[in-house]
């Protein structure tokens, strides 16, 4: 009887040890969305930081910011149309009536934007959103630039001048012209920013009824002018907000006429899918209330850290199923956590959270689909997983471990056979760095440090057959799917080096028959044979 208790007790420290393991089988068969990009800003005169820094400093920071070696590897601008008086818009003075001739003036810099947008398109860059915070304030029924006003002419918002609707729609077509004329295609028109919010800049409010007007008079206008611009709308300050305008513009009849539906995420965070068909941006968010601490990516959970950016993004892309988030700044002077690079004279600081879009810009490249993913092995509710095929074929894998200790995943792909793989991680110790795997039968393995996102980036070719399920942009449901079912170990007559440099978590195998992980224990715990599992033929040992 004692024999058999022991034995019984061998068995499930045998079934532990194996079950150690979390494995997530990429589902190339499932489809989700298409990504555009990842992306920030450069408004309200940052551009012209940026192009009076001096040479050596301005080619670093353009690095961090674009470059997919260096630093991010963004892909998305967002600059702003001004709409106040001389040297910032290009309608500074009214023509004195909706239909009189207008007098616009150029200077073909627009505070640097022009400057800066070549510099992105320097380093690839082709999606360059042009928006609007407000109309020009003789456009207004508050005849102001700033402290809200609705545009004269839309539902509910008459105004002894008359109707400037169509002036407005002509007035964004000439920006786009310029732009042109300079060099820059603008891919991407907004007219709104944050239109439930009446801050005493530049400004103005408008309803999901008031947007459709507005959309329904700039979209033939856009057409008229040969140009291929997108419409966005709305740049609510939250989501919620963004879902109450995305359905109104859906009774008007103005869906149609859009190219993308946009949201901040200030007020109300990205939580689940608009009821869209088209593709959904979150075009602004940052920390705006504490003072930067940039060498923290995980500390307390933080607003700023990189950890919780890396989560952001994450639920955004996910669970509201986003095809593109941007940041605020990426670059400005100062000392608040508005930014995603800090700039004091010469000296540059990059914040943790650069690091977190870089982990998502660098390897889930515009033109990307999400994969379904499902998880077996070891239930763990610290681990989160997406995954991408990028357009040069290359399948990227996100595994965030929000746990305070190492996890150990496999990355098994279903309809790709991987033939090469590596990770790159970033954590508190490491801004972006390689990763120590294992590659056996088309498996990739690795130990996933505490608090930490680490992405897998395998290459190799689709398998020989499969099927293709594509899931619509309105579904709501993750894909993250945890299994308690046990991961099956096939043994190989390959032998693959274990890695260096990673450690196994207390009570997590170190080594033993087979054993291809981290061979190194967590500090205070040392790596011991645990030799019950010769029942099976098998040896493991533990930390």
């Amino acid at each position: 009887m004692t024999s058999l208790s022991k034995l019984a007790g061998l068995v499930v420290l045998c079934a532990s040890l194996v079950q150690a393991q979390t494995t997530v089988t990429v589902q190339l068969g499932t489809t989700f969305q298409t990504m555009d990009g990842f992306g920030f800003s450069e408004a309200f005169g940052h551009a012209n930081d940026l192009f009076n820094y001096p040479a050596a400093t301005q080619k670093q920071v353009l690095d961090y910011l674009f470059s997919s070696t260096v630093g991010a590897g963004m892909t998305i601008i967002r600059n702003r149309i001004g709409s106040g008086g001389a040297g910032d818009s290009i309608l500074p003075t009214s023509p004195g009536c909706p239909t009189c001739t207008p007098n616009y003036v150029w200077d073909s810099s627009d505070g640097n934007q022009v400057w800066f947008s070549k510099q992105a398109m320097s380093y690839g860059v082709t999606t360059i959103y042009a928006d609007a915070w407000s109309a020009p304030g003789f456009m207004k029924t508050n005849n102001n630039d700033s402290n809200g006003g609705t545009l004269c002419g839309v539902t509910g918002s008459t105004c002894s001048s008359g109707n400037w609707t169509q002036a407005y729609a002509n007035f964004l077509v000439q920006y786009i012209k310029f732009y042109a004329q300079s060099g820059v295609n603008i891919t991407h028109v907004g007219f709104l920013n944050e239109p439930e919010y009446t801050p005493t800049y530049s400004s103005m409010n408008s309803n999901g009824q008031q947007a459709s007007d507005f959309i329904k008079v700039l979209s033939p206008t856009i057409k008229a002018a040969g140009l291929s611009t997108k419409i966005t709308c709305c740049d609510s300050e939250g989501w919620n907000n963004q879902i109450t305008m995305t359905n109104a513009i859906t009774s008007a009849g103005a869906m149609p006429l859009l190219g993308v539906v946009t949201s901040h995420a200030y007020s109300s965070q990205p939580n689940t899918p608009l009821n869209t068909p088209l593709n959904v941006w979150q075009t602004e968010y940052a920390d705006l209330s504490d003072s930067v601490n940039p060498n923290n990516w995980y500390s307390s959970g933080a607003a700023g850290e990189g950890m919780t950016w890396a989560n952001s993004i994450y639920n955004g892309i996910v669970n509201s199923k986003l095809s593109a988030y941007l940041y605020w700044i990426g670059a400005e002077p100062g000392s608040t956590n508005s930014a995603l690079i800090l700039t004091s004279g010469t000296t540059i600081t990059v914040s943790k959270r650069l690091w977190a879009f870089a982990q998502w810009s660098r390897y889930v490249r515009p033109g990307a689909v999400r994969l379904g993913t499902a998880t077996s092995g070891t239930a763990n509710a610290n681990l989160k997983f997406s995954a991408f095929k990028n357009p040069d074929g290359s399948v990227s894998v996100q595994v965030l471990n929000n746990g305070a200790s190492a996890a150990s995943v496999s990355v098994s792909p279903s309809g790709f056979t991987t033939t090469a793989a590596q990770a790159f991680l970033s954590d508190q110790g490491t801004d972006l760095g390689s990763l120590a795997t294992t590659l056996s039968g088309g498996v990739v393995s690795a130990s996933v440090p505490a608090h930490a996102m680490v992405t897998f980036v395998l290459n190799g070719a689709p398998a020989s057959t499969s099927s293709t399920s594509s899931v619509g942009s309105t579904t709501a449901s993750s894909t993250s799917v945890i299994s308690t079912t046990t991961t099956t170990t096939t043994t190989t007559t390959s032998v693959v080096a274990p890695p260096t440099g990673c450690q196994s978590a207390e009570w997590g195998q170190c080594g033993g028959t087979g054993w291809t992980g981290c061979n190194s224990c967590a500090s205070g715990t040392t790596c011991q044979v645990l030799n019950p599992c010769e029942y099976f033929q098998m040896v493991f040992i533990q930390c």
